[in-house]
């Protein structure tokens, strides 16, 4: 956000081409930003827009909102394009959310206003993104997320001068990483003793898997051999038949 209301990479590309480019940035103080899923992510944002004099306005899929922040104002999703200075993408990607800015809702943007998305690529239609770009309805976009991963080298994103790219590395640091693992553990372990509630995962079919299957792994590899996967047996016996 910071980046873009600068436009850091722009001038940055012209001063490596020798130039001492001129340029009126966007001041975040008094502008709105608008938070697409205020949950665990979306609310540190909110925060730390909050510290540079930012009014926050949010909206989450079926009114599920997980703040009960006053200065956090909740609003429908088209009344919060039309009135966000910037708007930042914090949602799962689903069937609800898939395209969920499509050309339709781009266009309800106020004029001007920056777009980030650090969530998934495939919630904004990629082509109507660059044609707002373009057409500088759409003053900037930050993205770490795209559609297509890795990002094809032909896709305009790349050579548009008001987009701030970087390839998928919201994630990629150490502390975060050491997040995840301890709680996949935390997770493991609570499916192990019975604890872990379908309800608490994305796949709820896997939290029904028998227990019993993990111990005829262990079994398998005290005994010097590797087990086969699930369904190894039969995906045979149909290659033979």
């Amino acid at each position: 956000m910071l980046g873009l209301a600068r436009n850091v990479h722009g001038l940055t590309t012209r001063m490596s081409q020798g130039e001492w480019p001129r340029s009126m940035g966007t001041l975040l103080a008094d502008r709105t930003l608008g938070i697409l899923g205020c949950g665990r992510h979306g609310r540190p944002i909110a925060r730390i827009a909050a510290a540079f004099g930012m009014k926050i306005v949010a909206w989450d899929r079926g009114g599920a909102y997980q703040t009960d922040d006053p200065c956090i104002r909740r609003l429908p999703l088209d009344d919060l394009l039309a009135c966000s200075d910037v708007v930042s993408i914090h949602l799962r990607l689903s069937a609800e959310s898939r395209g969920l800015l499509n050309r339709e809702r781009l266009a309800k943007m106020k004029r001007g206003a920056l777009l980030i998305n650090t969530a998934r690529g495939a919630i904004v239609d990629e082509e109507a993104l660059v044609e707002a770009l373009r057409e500088n309805r759409i003053a900037g976009a930050g993205l770490d997320v795209f559609a297509s991963e890795p990002l094809p080298a032909s896709s305009p994103l790349r050579t548009l001068p008001n987009v701030l790219l970087t390839p998928h590395i919201g994630w990629q640091v150490s502390e975060v990483l050491n997040e995840f693992t301890e709680i996949a553990a935390d997770q493991l372990a609570a499916w192990l003793s019975g604890q872990l509630a379908a309800t608490e995962v994305l796949n709820p079919e896997a939290v029904d898997v028998p227990r019993e299957r993990l111990g005829g792994i262990a079994r398998s590899r005290e005994n010097g051999r590797e087990p086969e996967p699930a369904g190894t047996g039969e995906r045979e016996n149909r290659r033979r038949g």
